[in-house]
């Protein structure tokens, strides 16, 4: 069963549609009780709020001993005038929060070109007004622009058919010639999410796709950045410390692995399985050769090859490789809580919320490491201004993330902040006596319980088996705890020395108008009036359209 990493795809996990909902009071949490001790640390927020502060005492101080940086900061606006752009994977999540606010902060940019998979050009050409101009996203910039709103946009994005998958890109002579004429800076916000994708597809993508960009950014005339978004979880470490140090086979990577070998391996697989046995077995292959490797999927595992190609094939090109955590919806911009499909957190507390599940097999105490899709976005922005524009051509790795922080967040006040808001403002009509999650050492006793609470929702408990639909919904919720259990049991720690120098170097302005720092997130105010909020609205939109 495919369960997809949504920490940059568009691609919303889908929990069946089951129609179980849930509200009601309990007593007050552990890790609930823990956060309101802290409020003296907090700058106070309202659920009426339209807009979050980013103002924490933590922030400040560091706002306040910052005393040497020079009044211009990085210069962002002064580098996004009049640039253009390569982006990839721009109808996905990330990519279009990236492209609002490139357009929103500075509307002078030159062209946004979108590497776009279609069948025609007419195809290619329909899709940025129905995925990205269309999207309530950019209500900001239509309200800007009124009635010019379209042609704004027209003017600014141009679509092409490619496709990283492919060699030379499968981009048309004519076209490839314009975008290398033009670009600025590639921006490959591509790649396949799926944590137990098929070993071949993942390769292709996420390992060989970045070397193909990579390659044609080297005959773009005008390239000043080549900008990769990894993720934070690329190196496969699951205590210690992460550091933002590239990846290298023969260094951080063991000089056993041999990319075309695993290739090699791959094709051999697709031409031995055939039918329906053929992508169960590559899934199988993927996860293996991931193991095998120390890495905990196929996802982190072929996302580490693509950083490793990276880092041999870039010559004096430069290059950054942002790796974000797992990024959920937007903190602040262009409003609290937009989100695109179903994130990696969520399809947990929607089961919780409808009452699929009572608990999840999980550390109350991991580091749960979430980052604002705006903040992202942001920190993107400030890395182009600071490493495009000329000087050292080097490699440079930002952790864009929130655990390295004293205040980071845990799984289980997460889960017990999701209950704050789920009792009091339930999924749905249907009240349920929702109870404060429960938490899981191991999978079996996770598949003892969601078997538990199968039967009492079938109301046949005399009645062993479970039906095909239980048991259907059994196998996704265990299926779901394999593959997310490194993560829920995760206890390393992000550096981020990189990403804090580069806010200590921006100016004021820069910090306010393209705010990252992640010290400053109310979790609290996140979780209970933001996020859950825009996943609501997210889920009803889906059930109306």
């Amino acid at each position: 069963m495919a369960i997809t990493n949504l920490l940059a795809s568009s691609n919303p996990v889908k929990l069946d549609a089951f129609s179980y909902f849930s509200s009601l009071s309990g007593k007050q949490n552990h890790y609930l009780t823990c956060r309101l001790t802290q409020t003296t640390r907090r700058v106070q927020t309202s659920c009426c709020n339209h807009e979050t502060s980013l103002k924490a005492v933590t922030s400040l101080e560091m706002h306040e001993a910052d005393t040497r940086r020079n009044c211009d900061g990085v210069g962002i606006l002064r580098f996004l005038k009049a640039k253009s752009y390569l982006v990839t994977g721009a109808t996905g999540f990330l990519a279009k929060a990236l492209i609002e606010k490139l357009l929103r902060a500075s509307p002078e940019i030159g062209k946004i070109f979108l590497l776009m998979r279609s069948k025609d050009q007419e195809s290619a050409n329909k899709r940025p007004y129905d995925e990205i101009i269309s999207s309530d996203l950019f209500k900001l910039l239509k309200q800007t622009h009124g009635s010019s709103y379209e042609a704004f946009m027209k003017s600014k994005l141009i679509p092409g058919i490619g496709d990283i998958g492919e060699d030379n890109l499968g981009i048309e002579s004519e076209i490839a010639e314009m975008i290398s004429e033009e670009t600025d800076v590639i921006i490959n916000c591509c790649g396949r999410t799926t944590f137990d994708d098929r070993y071949d597809s993942a390769i292709n993508v996420n390992a060989l796709g970045p070397g193909r960009l990579l390659s044609f950014g080297k005959e773009c005339k005008k390239l000043k950045l080549f900008l990769q978004f990894s993720t934070a979880y690329v190196t496969g470490k699951k205590e210690g410390i992460v550091l933002e140090t590239p990846l290298c086979i023969g260094e951080n990577i063991t000089s056993d692995l041999n990319i075309d070998s695993e290739l090699k391996l791959a094709s051999e697989a697709v031409r031995k399985f055939r039918g329906s046995e053929e992508t169960k077995k590559l899934k199988e292959l993927g996860f293996e050769r991931a193991q095998h490797y120390g890495w905990e999927n196929t996802y982190t595992f072929t996302k580490a090859m693509g950083e490793s190609i990276i880092h041999s094939k870039r010559g004096d090109l430069p290059v950054v490789i942002i790796r974000p955590s797992i990024i959920e919806s937007s903190y602040n911009e262009p409003s609290p809580g937009w989100i695109q499909g179903i994130r990696m957190v969520d399809p947990i507390i929607i089961a919780y919320g409808k009452g699929l599940i009572s608990g999840f097999c999980a550390d109350s105490t991991s580091l749960m490491d979430i980052t604002p899709v705006d903040m992202v976005a942001n920190a993107a922005i400030a890395v182009m201004a600071k490493h495009g524009s000329g000087g050292v051509q080097e490699l440079k790795v930002y952790n864009v993330t929130s655990s390295s922080h004293s205040n980071p967040l845990r799984f289980g006040e997460l889960m017990d902040l999701s209950y704050q808001h789920l009792r009091n403002s339930p999924l749905g009509e249907t009240v349920i006596d929702l109870a404060p999650m429960k938490f899981h050492s191991s999978l079996e006793c996770f598949s003892s319980s969601v078997y538990n609470d199968i039967r009492k929702q079938e109301r046949d408990s005399h009645i062993s088996t479970l039906s095909k639909k239980g048991n259907r919904r059994l196998d996704y919720f265990v299926s779901l705890a394999r593959i997310y259990k490194p993560y829920m049991f995760f206890q390393a720690r992000f550096d981020d020395t990189n990403t804090t120098t580069l806010i200590q170097e921006m100016s004021m302005e820069e910090r306010k108008m393209f705010e990252f720092d992640a010290r400053g997130i109310d979790w609290e105010h996140y979780i209970v009036n933001v996020h859950i909020p825009g996943l609501k609205r997210q889920l009803f939109q889906g059930r109306s359209s």
